[in-house]
């Protein structure tokens, strides 16, 4: 058992006491640790990844690694026979090959080791490492990553089954609590807001007003949730209008036709460089007479605001502007960190249940199972034969428990050598893990 190499503060808050295993090591900075500039620098395209890959594979004291590279983290996971040279070996490879001088490095880097490395790869896969916790995209860039590792054959029986594990417990976190439940975008609040307003937004039409990028993505979110929605767009260019309605299968209509449409739309999102309103209260009133009581939603993105805020004094009509999705954003926040706790809870539980099954890994826990699984077979055999010959003695008893011990011995000895001394280029737990499956001994 060995502890981190690092004096660095553990970025998932795992505590640093007790023991900690030495084989699983993680060597990385992320958001936490690195300025943009540095991680930036050390961003893996492609064919750099690749090449790292295979330099990892050369290094003769790393059995397993992968790699995880995004905008906010650079992360190798390695299963090593010693973590001092290895982490000294792939810290002098990344100097060397992104040209970061090492002290440079090592001001950001984190090095984490046994259970603490495990932890990490957990809340790593479950978004709870993340700069924006619950965001959903980091467990597809790690299953990405481990399948990168398993194609170049840089995995085995550990890194297989951490990971495994580590998507378990992203997708327990995801199904049972609500940590991704809750916007935390300008663009998923206004699809939350609109789903609270309409029963359904099957159906639905929505009017983008402006090219705006926060707009156009929550038009995006929108039509994800419609199932037959239909989609116009007015912009003070028509060309450009009738661009961004084609990428939509939309319709494009001239700023004119606004007032006309409001009668039949369901949802408007504007986001406009006007410096004045688009949509004024005088547009909206004679349009909600023929609406017959059907609500208008408008999700208002634009400073200055293009939505008239009097258009609330309206019936059925409901205006959110950039600080009301905000607050709704704040307050969803504030909600996911409340769900956290219990995600970080599931991850707790996961890891004692993961390092039960790594240390069992060991020889002499195996070996002691496989000895007292043996002793109850041959008990419940041997204690079924005498019940059989009542007329033997009480010495004729003892000299056949004798000889089933010396029979368990004999039938372990050869084993048990084994187990301990598979050979310099046999890995020692494939072979662990197969005489716990073969003799059924976890159960």
């Amino acid at each position: 058992m060995m502890n981190s190499q690092n004096g660095n503060e553990d970025p998932s808050g795992t505590p640093k006491t007790g023991p900690v295993m030495s084989d699983i090591v993680l060597i990385g900075v992320n958001h936490k640790t690195a300025p943009v500039e540095l991680r930036e620098k050390l961003a893996l395209s492609d064919e750099e990844a690749d090449n790292a890959m295979k330099s990892l594979q050369k290094m003769p004291y790393v059995n397993e690694a992968m790699i995880i590279s995004t905008c906010n983290r650079v992360e190798v996971i390695m299963v090593t026979k010693n973590q001092t040279l290895a982490v000294k070996a792939l810290s002098s490879f990344i100097s060397k090959t992104k040209n970061i001088p090492p002290k440079e490095l090592q001001t950001s880097i984190y090095i984490l080791s046994g259970t603490r490395s495990i932890t990490h790869v957990f809340r790593v896969a479950s978004s709870l490492d993340s700069m924006m916790i619950g965001e959903p995209q980091i467990l597809g860039q790690v299953k990405e990553a481990f399948k990168t590792a398993v194609t170049k054959k840089n995995t085995g029986l550990i890194l297989n089954r951490l990971m495994h594990k580590a998507f378990s417990v992203a997708k327990r976190v995801r199904s049972e609590t609500g940590i991704g439940g809750h916007a935390v975008s300008i663009s998923y609040a206004a699809v939350e807001l609109a789903k609270k307003i309409f029963d359904s937004l099957d159906g639905k039409t929505v009017l983008l007003v402006g090219a705006g990028e926060m707009a156009e993505l929550a038009v995006e979110h929108l039509i994800r949730n419609t199932a037959s929605g239909n989609l116009l767009v007015a912009n003070r260019t028509f060309s450009v209008g009738v661009e961004l309605a084609n990428r939509y299968n939309g319709n494009a209509i001239r700023l004119e036709e606004i007032p006309e449409k409001l009668k039949t739309v369901d949802i408007i999102i504007s986001s406009t460089g006007s410096p004045d309103y688009v949509i004024t209260r005088n547009h909206v009133k004679p349009a909600m007479r023929s609406r017959k009581n059907r609500p208008l939603f408008f999700i208002d993105i634009a400073v200055p605001r293009d939505i008239d805020p009097a258009i609330n004094r309206i019936s059925n009509a409901y205006v959110y502007d950039i600080d009301d999705l905000q607050g709704v954003i704040n307050e969803n926040i504030e909600t996911r960190n409340a769900e956290s706790i219990k995600a970080e809870r599931i991850v707790e539980e996961s890891v004692i249940k993961f390092t039960e099954w790594y240390e069992s890994l060991d020889v002499i826990p195996t070996i002691i199972d496989l000895r007292e699984k043996l002793h109850l077979l041959m008990n419940m055999e041997l204690s079924k034969t005498l019940q059989t010959l009542p007329h033997l003695s009480e010495n004729d008893q003892v000299a056949f428990q004798r000889m089933s011990e010396s029979l368990i011995k004999k039938i372990l000895h050869d084993p048990t050598l084994f187990l301990k001394n598979p050979g310099s280029h046999r890995n020692r737990s494939v072979y662990l893990d197969f005489t716990r499956k073969l003799f059924n001994l976890d159960k």
